[in-house]
């Protein structure tokens, strides 16, 4: 996952799910890492990661068409 840049973080996985969904339906690929402490699930985020050259345009969507 070299080449791949968080775009979004949320503690809500639902939150990083939609934003996955709307960037794949505009075509970015993106994938959701969950950071979630694993036992308790208290501690952490979702991480939703694109590849490189789509970073700019994965901001530009998620700051101007996704409201939460």
């Amino acid at each position: 996952m070299q080449n791949w840049i968080r775009v979004f973080e949320d503690q809500n996985q639902i939150r990083a799910e939609i934003v996955k969904a709307v960037l794949e339906e505009n075509g970015i690929p993106a994938v959701v890492l969950n950071k979630k402490e694993s036992v308790y699930h208290v501690f952490g985020t979702y991480e939703v990661l694109v590849i490189q050259k789509d970073a700019l345009a994965a901001m530009q969507l998620i700051q101007n068409e996704i409201t939460f």
